[in-house]
């Protein structure tokens, strides 16, 4: 498949503080790449660089286009969804103004259409669409603002611990849906995830980080599969 996002020497921090000590990865179109790493290690750092929300040096190549010196909502604009860690619901807003948000940028007719289509993926989603999104569970909030990012109709997702907070059960069927949006949609996904053999399943690739740096890339069931591996650096 080819090459999507390509990330290479990506130095970025905040303030005088340097986070990432020049990273190269990549993610293929239609493809799942996961960032693996410790608390610390500087993932949700290399995700909001590639949004422009940390300071950074480097290349980061977007559809063969040059965007690191792009401003956040210009790399929007270009395809790169971003579902913060935290989630970004606008709490006090119902579950379809945070999608109808979702698709402020579009000038297109077919933004109901896909708010039909989300919730497909999403049918507790249209069970409160009337709702306060700040009484949503947390793990219904974390299906909003996936579904609020797809309706940018981005041509990457990007996940900062999509898992974090939630019940296993629900975990387990976030991750589910996030495989049938990839296959169904070929989305292209990026994850940031500490649950390791969570995003080992569904990644195609993985690269794992340690105190800014890569240590470790490759087939992300080569990655499972090897137990040193798994003892040494992902918990599991």
């Amino acid at each position: 498949m080819p090459t999507l996002l390509e990330v290479s020497g990506l130095i970025a921090g905040y303030g005088e503080t340097r986070v990432l000590h020049g990273i190269d990865f990549a993610v293929e179109a239609g493809g799942v790449t996961a960032l693996l790493g410790a608390n610390g290690a500087g993932k949700t750092t290399t995700l909001r660089a590639i949004s422009g929300l940390a300071r950074r040096q480097g290349s980061i190549l977007f559809a063969g286009e040059e965007i690191s010196t792009l401003a956040t909502e210009e790399i929007a604009r270009r395809g790169i969804g971003h579902v913060p860690d935290g989630r970004g619901t606008f709490l006090e807003l119902s579950v379809e103004e945070n999608l109808r948000l979702g698709a402020i940028t579009r000038s297109d007719r077919e933004v109901g259409a896909d708010i039909a289509r989300m919730f497909g993926y999403f049918p507790r989603l249209r069970e409160r669409i009337r709702q306060q999104a700040g009484t949503l569970s947390g793990g219904e909030q974390q299906m909003l603002a996936i579904a609020r990012a797809l309706l940018l109709r981005p041509k990457l997702l990007v996940l900062d611990e999509p898992s974090f907070g939630l019940a296993p059960l629900i975990v387990a069927e976030l991750f589910d849906i996030l495989a049938r949006i990839n296959r169904e949609e070929r989305m292209s996904i990026l994850v940031v995830e500490q649950n390791a053999s969570l995003a080992l399943a569904l990644a195609d690739h993985a690269y794992l980080l340690e105190t800014g740096a890569i240590i470790m890339s490759g087939l992300a069931r080569e990655l499972r599969e090897n137990a040193a591996i798994r003892r040494s650096y992902l918990g599991y």
